[in-house]
């Protein structure tokens, strides 16, 4: 048996809105509405937007892009004038990293989830790499 990941719940305060944020951002197909969810689908995986009233506990969501995908949402990201950071901890703004000797960059959702862009996957470039990941060399 092969196991995958089918769906995550995203909690928003505007499914609809976060749903729209997030299919022109990533370039993905509009989303659906299932139930009380606006359905994200991104491969075999899909994120379920639910709306709430009450405090949203923030999330990340990281997602594994090529090189010209991750130009076009760079590009989209500086368009909107949307803050970006190269780290995780919003401590290096403005820039993008090269870990993995790839490139990545965080951005806000508009319920401050974060999301990541990566063109290689954690550790993939490995302790060699010109730029390791961070997480490599604790």
């Amino acid at each position: 048996m092969t196991i995958t990941l089918n769906h995550i719940i995203v909690v928003t305060q505007d499914k609809k809105a976060t749903a729209k944020f997030y299919t022109e951002m990533l370039g993905l197909p509009p989303h659906k509405m299932v139930g009380h969810f606006a359905v994200v689908q991104i491969d075999d995986t899909s994120l379920d937007l639910v709306e709430t009233d009450g405090e949203i506990a923030q999330r990340h969501f990281a997602f594994l892009v090529s090189e010209a995908e991750f130009d076009a949402i760079f590009q989209r990201i500086k368009q909107k004038g949307l803050a970006y950071w190269a780290d995780p901890f919003r401590k290096q703004p403005g820039t993008i990293n090269h870990w993995d000797d790839g490139r990545g960059v965080y951005f806000d959702d508009p319920n401050s989830h974060l999301l990541e862009i990566i063109t290689r996957p954690y550790g993939a470039g490995g302790a060699d790499a010109e730029h390791p990941h961070p997480l490599l060399q604790q």
